[in-house]
């Protein structure tokens, strides 16, 4: 018989020191302590610094939730992949906390606003690694559930030399052990947020429950186009207000070429004529563009990185930081700047959660760019 708990909450001291100098403090084993309360309080965020100003300024707004996958990363440092039959061996390896969910809601946690992850975990040592980085990176933890019928999802994550990578997963948790219908409690939640980001590492039909309830509740719902290499549902498209696909999911989903930007205009005009008014396409080395139904797209180049050491979960911070800029609403031009900064950085640090920015590197980053830098 399937069981499942809550995983409990863990405040620490009330003096106890935010992370701050996110560079000099980046290693790749390292969690943060960060002091969780124990019921969402926006007096927690300090405003003896600008980004602690900033993210009480957002105090007025509701949190951004997450509903999705979290991941064992197990990384292997390569020079490049294998052939068929082929046997290599890795410069070096370790395991770090992801998953493409988890990543997201890290992210807004360090971004200092107001996140809960709704997810499932195994009751193993990956789940634990999982939950001790949610809970460094300050997201709320009460909707994680661990079940003991499946272990933690898990992911092989190939580096190559030059930060680029392939990845295989495995669903475990992610994929089963779900209710069949969702728990009042998560759907509170939900209808609590001032967004809801979804992607495609758990059933669709969860994607879908949650999706309604943020509809019904006036919540917009962001869906992030990576995981599943299925067909999106039409029942869960039309539900969605931002479409949020790399150039080859968006390739894949729509049976178009995208190799050029005339090429992605008319694949996420395909998109819109789904039902979904924005397309926000990531497009690696080339930046992002929003595509919305009726008007002139928005471009934001990348802001180059002084190194590219690893992109896994950059695409997952562009899409979250992007989402807690639209939470506390800042005009689109402004969301896509500032989900640039974020994965900018992110790509200058090996391993997913690992690399998420604190708020105050992507606000310095901005502030060190010429005025017109960020948008040109």
């Amino acid at each position: 018989m399937r069981t499942l708990t809550r995983v409990p909450l863990l405040s620490s001291s009330p003096g106890q020191q935010r992370r701050s100098q996110w560079w000099n403090a980046q290693r790749p084993h390292a969690t943060t302590q960060r002091h969780i309360p124990a019921r969402l309080s926006f007096a927690t965020f300090s405003s003896s610094s600008p980004a602690g100003a900033a993210a009480i300024s957002a105090s007025a707004l509701k949190p951004v939730v997450v509903v999705g996958s979290a991941n064992a990363d197990i990384y292997v440092e390569i020079d490049r992949l294998p052939l068929e039959g082929e046997t290599i061996a890795a410069r070096a390896g370790q395991t770090l906390a992801g998953g493409k969910g988890a990543n997201q809601a890290c992210c807004g946690g360090r971004l200092d606003y107001p996140t809960y992850f709704v997810g499932q975990i195994g009751d193993d040592a990956h789940g634990r690694l999982i939950e001790d980085a949610l809970r460094g990176g300050g997201v709320r933890l009460d909707r994680l559930a661990r079940v003991s019928s499946a272990p933690t999802g898990h992911a092989v994550v190939m580096l190559q030399s030059d930060g680029q990578n392939a990845i295989i997963i495995v669903g475990g948790a992610n994929m089963s052990c779900w209710p069949e219908d969702p728990r009042d409690e998560d759907l509170e939640v939900v209808r609590s947020a001032g967004v809801l980001l979804l992607q495609r590492e758990i059933p669709d039909r969860v994607n879908i429950q949650v999706a309604q309830a943020a509809k019904g509740a006036g919540v917009p719902v962001i869906l992030d186009a990576g995981g599943m290499e299925a067909p999106v549902p039409d029942e869960l498209i039309k539900l969605v207000d931002i479409f949020s696909p790399n150039e080859t999911e968006l390739a894949r989903l729509t049976g178009m070429p995208t190799e050029t930007f005339e090429q992605i205009s008319r694949a996420a005009k395909r998109i819109h004529e789904k039902g979904v008014e924005k397309v926000l396409v990531k497009l690696g080395a080339k930046g992002s563009a929003l595509f919305i139904e009726g008007e002139d797209p928005i471009i934001q180049p990348i802001i180059p990185a002084s190194e590219v050491l690893d992109t896994t979960g950059a695409g997952d911070t562009f899409t979250a930081a992007f989402a807690v800029a639209l939470v506390e609403c800042k005009p689109m031009k402004e969301c896509l700047k500032f989900a640039a900064a974020a994965a900018s950085l992110c790509v200058q640090v090996k391993g997913a959660i690992p690399s998420m920015p604190d708020r105050a590197a992507v606000v310095e980053l901005l502030q060190s760019l010429p005025a017109d830098a960020a948008t040109k």
